[in-house]
């Protein structure tokens, strides 16, 4: 099979991490774009990128780039490319992707093209009038952005923020991927308290603890690539071999709190199917009045963003009673608190020391960043 290419989406504002992670797993030619990171590696790197990646949304096989500012260019271009090198007769291969600022913009045209490009190929590889497509899944992925077209296989399935620990039918305002971003930005390792006082379902406190112990947050689910006959099943088995060689035995003080009995159960449930309920813990919590003695710790929260008008309000009197409490805290301490609400510095009563923009899905938020530094408050 030789060298792979691969692209990695990300959510916006994450690249940079998703690629210290590529780095960190020793792939080649790291690249990050606007959305997403491009690495290279080999077969054995799928399992290894799907089980592993924190940040990353989901992991795909660059078959290719060309011009295609025409529906002809679109289709010669994907024609041309290797399709029977991955995808066997039999192999089911849907179509799906996007378009931006390209003259070809009717994605569903742009679909159609695609497929019809393939199916051209593979019928004269496999001799076939009609391909059955009775086998594996071989999701083929597209984007055209500045009328140049990128060819992509999807290994991943459901994206990689699906974990496999969130509780059935239980909406959550942060993804997985998100959440492991905001831990990795507050630069926890694990040595001091980690507090999440807008807990919710669990989320930021389980990958909390994923992260410090360093188990790999896809063991616990499935892949697409898993059913490619060209994969060796003994590839996944070495992977997940070595991600769990790769884990710390140790004890964290990993909190989570939240008003509402009913999320900490969810919190806890959750634990359990991450295997983390060890290492993390949960209660009912106000956090109005949240508060700790250690000389040191981090707080990385999620609170409640007030979409509508009277949740605003609502939102703001709880950012300043937050802000009280959290500046009653040790100078030790550092606050990560994400929020897409335009005036939380003056409702919370103080500028952040740094701020970074990020995307929960479409929602433009800042992480705010306060505290850390030697000496009182200022």
């Amino acid at each position: 099979m030789g060298k792979l290419t691969f692209a990695i989406p990300t959510l916006l504002g994450v690249e940079g991490l998703t690629a210290d992670e590529l780095r960190r797993m020793k792939m080649e030619n790291v690249r990050a774009e606007n959305g997403r990171v491009f690495c290279e590696g080999e077969p054995k790197d799928i399992p290894r990128l799907n089980l592993r990646l924190r940040t990353g949304e989901r992991v795909l096989i660059l078959l290719g780039s060309f011009p295609a500012a025409t529906f002809e260019e679109l289709f010669e271009g994907t024609r041309k490319l290797p399709w029977e090198r991955f995808i066997p007769d039999g192999g089911a291969f849907p179509v799906k992707g996007f378009s931006l600022n390209s003259a070809l913009h009717s994605v569903p045209a742009c679909q159609s093209i695609v497929k019809k490009a393939v199916a051209t190929r593979l019928g004269k590889v496999y001799h076939r009038q009609t391909l059955p497509e009775t086998g594996a899944l071989y999701q083929i992925q597209f984007s055209i952005m500045k009328d140049v077209a990128s060819l992509m296989l999807d290994t991943s399935g459901p994206g990689l923020y699906k974990r496999g620990y969130r509780a059935v039918g239980v909406t959550a305002p942060l993804r997985e991927t998100l959440a492991a971003a905001l831990v990795l930005l507050s630069g926890y390792r694990g040595k001091d308290p980690f507090c999440d006082p807008f807990c919710g379902s669990g989320t930021i406190a389980i990958e909390a603890a994923l992260i410090t112990k360093n188990r790999a947050p896809g063991l616990n689910r499935t892949f697409s690539a898993q059913k490619w006959s060209w994969l060796p099943s003994d590839t996944w088995v070495e992977a997940a071999g070595e991600a769990m060689d790769l884990e710390y035995d140790g004890t964290y003080d990993i909190w989570g709190g939240d008003i509402d009995p009913a999320a900490i159960q969810v919190a806890q449930g959750n634990a359990v199917k991450a295997d983390v309920e060890d290492l993390v813990r949960f209660q009912v919590a106000d956090a109005r009045s949240f508060s700790r003695q250690e000389p040191y710790g981090r707080v990385v929260c999620n609170p409640p963003y007030g979409e509508r008008l009277m949740e605003k309000q609502e939102a703001e009197v709880l950012y300043r009673d937050f802000g009280r409490a959290a500046f009653g805290l040790p100078t030790g301490w550092k606050l990560h608190i994400l929020s897409s609400h335009t005036e939380f510095e003056r409702t919370f009563g103080k500028p952040a020391d740094k701020k970074r923009k990020l995307y929960n899905g479409m929602i433009k938020c800042d992480l705010f960043q306060y505290g850390g530094k030697k000496g009182k408050r200022s």
